[in-house]
């Protein structure tokens, strides 16, 4: 039979879940609401005067090009860190999986990057990256490929974006490990009995079992990339050159903070919410029917 819990009270309910709501409103409503407010204003960088100005601070975000290129460059870091990020990490949980001499430490290494905060990961690939000290750097001049991230774009882009992936390999990591280990092995065995081949297996019993996984790893790098990588940004390229790796969340800091201009930082980062509100929304509403629970 279903067991059901049955409070013999109507508000011990409320009183369970207080501590949550209390962290959601304070945490992200009140500060939703401060940045809706405060894109319409115009201020001073003390708060000194204060003047509503409507949709103005919007106006000039969409006619200034270097904001609407950080688009293009904010969209390709995502795709390249999301579908980086999801196929090694499926590769080393499928490793870590077959693995049984010495299984214990290679997942406890493959773990460690997450507990490192997303600044110090940055620092330990600019180091690494840094020319010609590096040991990358050293290595990759040894096969003729002269980098340099502070002149070249490509270059800056995929230091960025190699930090961000590693940085992020060890969460995905775990959720595709758990979710491969809760697969029945009956199931591939009996596969393997009929004759398919390792890749057919994987491919027609054990992806599809570990889509719910796989749909919200995607959902939870979405958001990884347009958010938490602003560390990794503002300790290896600070968005340059130029503005080449400048991603929408570095520009909401640097023009809120270093060009002091609260209003439109404060527009940037409603669109930015929205952008991220709109692809999850797009994610469970068309990619989670392809999901098999």
């Amino acid at each position: 039979m279903e067991k059901r819990v049955r409070f013999k009270s109507s508000w011990l309910p409320w009183v369970l879940i207080a501590p949550q709501m209390a962290v959601v409103l304070i945490f992200f409503f009140w500060p939703a609401g401060q940045a809706l407010y405060q894109s319409v204003l115009t201020q001073d960088a003390f708060g000194g005067s204060v003047a509503f100005v409507g949709m103005e601070n919007f106006q000039r975000l969409f006619a200034d090009e270097t904001y609407l290129a950080s688009f293009q460059t904010t969209a390709l870091f995502s795709i390249l860190v999301a579908t980086s990020g999801l196929s090694i990490s499926l590769l080393l949980a499928v490793m870590a999986n077959r693995v049984l001499r010495g299984a214990g430490l290679y997942k406890t290494l493959l773990i460690w990057p997450y507990a490192v905060a997303p600044v110090v990961a940055g620092v330990l690939w600019l180091f690494m990256f840094a020319s010609p000290m590096g040991v990358i750097a050293f290595w990759l001049r040894a096969v003729g490929i002269e980098w340099n991230h502070l002149l070249n774009s490509k270059h800056a882009m995929t230091l960025i974006v190699v930090a961000a992936v590693w940085k992020q390999i060890s969460y995905n990591f775990l959720f595709f490990l758990a979710g491969l280990q809760s697969i029945p092995k009956s199931l591939t065995e009996a596969a393997a009995i009929d004759g398919a081949s390792p890749w057919h297996r994987f491919w027609t019993i054990v992806f599809p079992l570990l889509s719910p996984t796989a749909f919200f790893l995607l959902v939870i790098n979405v958001v990884y990339a347009f958010f938490d990588t602003f560390g990794i940004v503002d300790a290896t390229t600070q968005g340059g050159p130029g503005k080449d790796t400048a991603i929408l969340v570095y520009k909401v800091y640097y023009d809120g903070f270093k060009a002091l201009d609260m209003g439109g930082s404060a527009a940037q980062s409603v669109v930015l919410m929205a952008i991220v509100i709109t692809l999850t929304v797009i994610q469970f509403r068309y990619i989670e029917k392809k999901v098999n629970y």
